[in-house]
């Protein structure tokens, strides 16, 4: 026998006048309601808070707040030698921390008028690690913006991917993660033995990999309803706004560091600059997919064309001993000493350089006092300025789109909270 919906409802409230009851069950309450999003939401990265006045489900207010994570790159970089901060670089973007280590360097060399002096190999080693690192960066990106709309299969396998270029990034630093592997005049030591015949295998591998997660989403209709159109950001606006990298690309801004200033030997090697039409998350994610192809075919034209030579400048006032002779000679013991207490010799003045990052340009200035430590350091960190525009981007948006938009907004938390 059929349950008679009105005679439960009478059951259960104990009222008879349920005809008066369902003409305003269903009315809801008129204010707008304020909720947190953040800083503990998973899709908040941990380190970022939104405040969010909604109607409904939809965002019709936000308040974006950074600054949970603490870092202060800036001002710890004022107390700390141009050695010692590569170490504070690795931790502004994590996921691809060697560029940060290349930008750093090359603000400093700038200064000190070493710019044309370092050594073609080392040029070449700095631009393998940097793609290597770059596409670790969009992997991570692509592969968890996935994982929050619910494919978790595209996400294992892009981890998979990174932690195979995660190993050989290790048998290059010693590090899996933090590397401080650039040097001011080079890099620290050469590529270890059967790398180029272990970064092929690897490239292979990935090509392989990228195949099956590009078809498992570029036509899967769940996750092209949760990209196409959302957080879309005209060319105007992200020129306006200062956007640059896959999120600027994605509007058609046709603008890549390596192409329009190259540096290292960007300007020896064949690749694209991918660029989109719409400017929504969809675009953002065939924009980093793409980037990470073009990487990849960077990486096979370097490991063909790398020279042999030294990794780093012969002038024993900038570049550190070999470890061997500072473990065994009082000489070179010291000079390692005064490198790291001491510092470098800067001479004073200011400098300003910038690099692709993962997410755009990623620039270093420095104001040098003559001391071995910068007078003033500051970061143009592209997240920190992408992340200015989530409140406009998530306006007008359902609270679920929120996961997307900010996921491919890459807020990477040490960059922002530098």
């Amino acid at each position: 026998m059929a349950t008679d919906v009105t005679s439960l409802k009478q059951l259960v409230l104990g009222r008879k006048d349920v005809q008066d009851m369902s003409d305003t069950e269903h009315e809801l309450p008129p204010d707008l309601m304020t909720v947190n999003m953040g800083p503990s939401h998973p899709a908040m990265h941990g380190t970022v808070r939104i405040v969010l006045t909604v109607d409904g489900e939809k965002v019709v207010k936000s308040d974006v707040q950074p600054g949970y994570l603490h870092r202060c790159f800036e001002k710890e970089s004022e107390y700390a030698t141009y050695t010692q901060i590569f170490p504070y670089t690795d931790r502004l973007n994590y996921v691809s921390p060697m560029i940060n280590n290349v930008g750093w360097a090359m603000a400093v060399e700038k200064l000190m008028g070493l710019t044309k002096e370092i050594p073609r190999r080392a040029e070449y080693v700095r631009t393998i690690v940097s793609e290597i690192s770059r596409v670790t960066d969009h992997l991570t990106c692509v592969g968890a913006s996935a994982m929050e709309l619910g494919a978790f299969g595209p996400f294992l396998f892009f981890l998979k991917c990174r932690e195979w270029l995660y190993e050989l990034l290790e048998t290059v630093s010693g590090a899996r993660l933090t590397h401080s592997y650039v040097r001011v005049g080079g890099v620290s030591k050469d590529l270890p033995d059967g790398f180029a015949d272990r970064l092929i295998h690897t490239l292979d591998q990935t090509e392989k990999v990228m195949v099956e997660v590009e078809g498992l989403l570029n036509n899967n209709k769940i996750f092209r309803d949760r990209m196409a159109g959302i957080g879309a950001m005209t060319k105007e606006d992200a020129i306006a706004t200062g956007c640059v990298g896959p999120i600027a690309r994605a509007c058609g801004v046709d603008y890549d560091v390596r192409k329009d200033y190259p540096y290292s030997i960007y300007n020896e090697v064949e690749f694209d600059v991918p660029v989109g039409t719409t400017g929504d998350c969809l675009d953002r994610y065939l924009v980093r997919v793409e980037e990470i192809k073009q990487s990849i075919r960077i990486l096979r034209q370097c490991m063909k064309q790398i020279p042999d030579g030294p990794v780093v400048v012969a002038d024993p006032r900038v570049t550190l001993p070999p470890k061997t002779d500072t473990y065994n000679t009082i000489e070179s013991m010291i000079r390692h000493f005064k490198h790291i207490v001491d510092g470098i010799r800067v001479p004073a003045g200011e400098a300003y350089t910038f690099v692709e990052g993962g997410n755009g340009e990623l620039g270093f200035y420095i104001v040098a006092d003559g001391t071995g430590r910068p007078y003033k350091a500051y970061v143009r960190s592209p997240s920190f300025v992408h992340l200015s525009t989530a409140g406009g981007l998530i306006h007008n948006h359902l609270i679920a789109d929120i996961v997307p938009i900010f996921g491919m907004i890459n807020m990477i938390g040490g960059e922002c909270d530098k």
